[in-house]
């Protein structure tokens, strides 16, 4: 049987529709998020608590501390592994989440894009501290207009992602992304949850955002700071949430703008994911605000299975 993707953005109800799936057919959970992969961060990621996890595992969260780095590819060489050993024990991996490009990374490849250098990023980290990534931003858009085009003048690790690129290889990253891919090892079946009303998702992201802050996450994000050497530019603080968190124990607004904007953080997330999904092909929709759609994605995989 061929392995799952269950995608979709952020608060579409992916857990709870796996949790379900895996009551119902052989799976085991792979989790496709780039924020459950650090340990200590609970709250601000919406990770499984212990009691879905005690039915429901979930492979690749907790594996890396909020210090480290971790990247497209190697999620892509963890995933395969796990993937196999899954099939190998006669189950079926049904991956999980709302990281997009993990999502393109398993479903089409990775381009040749090379790899990390701490120093770039370090100077361009320091050049932003006195620019400002909108500057940062402008200066890509001279170098390399397509991609550029595609990114928010805040988005500051896509920003650097792209800088770092150039000052590595002398060549834009849009011109390397249409170099040939490594050819997928697995032929999925596709779905993507979708809001039929985006509105009812941007209710459910602000219903969201103040549980986490009833349920800890500024406490959380303030142990974090104690507990492991972190600034903001650092991944693991980029996550929607805890760099907001981090503002506000820094004195840079009140509650209410925290909460202000850490809504409007995760719904432009959500717009981003949306819109990665839109492109994708193959996939089979359901709308995630359906209360019956947990039902009809089990319907679905039954037929798929039977053909």
């Amino acid at each position: 049987m061929k392995p799952i993707l269950l995608m979709g953005p952020t608060a579409s109800g992916k857990t709870a529709v796996a949790t379900e799936l895996a009551q119902h057919f052989p799976f085991e959970i792979v989790s496709v998020d780039s924020a459950m992969v650090f340990r200590h961060m609970d709250i601000g990621t919406a990770k499984p608590d212990r009691g879905t996890l005690s039915v429901a595992p979930h492979h690749l969260i907790d594996i890396i501390d909020p210090t480290e780095r971790y990247s497209a590819g190697r999620f892509q060489s963890d995933a395969a592994k796990i993937m196999s050993e899954i099939i190998e024990r006669g189950k079926i991996p049904l991956l999980v989440g709302g990281t997009m490009l993990y999502f393109k990374a398993l479903a089409e490849g990775l381009n040749a894009l090379p790899k990390a250098d701490m120093v770039i990023r370090a100077q361009l980290d320091g050049k932003a501290k006195r620019l400002g990534w909108p500057e940062l931003h402008r200066e890509l858009a001279m170098i390399d207009p397509s991609t550029a085009s595609r990114l928010e003048p805040t988005d500051s690790q896509r920003i650097q992602r792209a800088l770092e690129i150039w000052l590595i290889s002398g060549k834009p990253m849009s011109e390397l992304l249409m170099h040939e891919k490594e050819v997928p090892r697995y032929d999925y079946i596709r779905i993507a949850l979708i809001p039929s009303e985006r509105s009812v998702l941007h209710q459910r992201i602000a219903m969201r955002f103040e549980s986490m802050l009833q349920a800890g996450l500024i406490d959380e994000t303030e142990a974090l700071r104690k507990k492991f050497e972190l600034d903001l530019s650092m991944p693991s603080m980029r996550t929607v949430g805890y760099r907001q968190a981090w503002q506000y124990l820094d004195g840079e607004f009140g509650r209410g703008e925290l909460i202000e904007k850490g809504v409007a953080a995760t719904r432009q997330l959500a717009k981003r994911q949306l819109t990665w999904l839109r492109s994708m092909e193959n996939v089979k929709h359901f709308d995630c605000i359906d209360p019956h759609m947990g039902r009809n994605v089990k319907i679905f995989l039954r037929e798929a299975f039977d053909r």
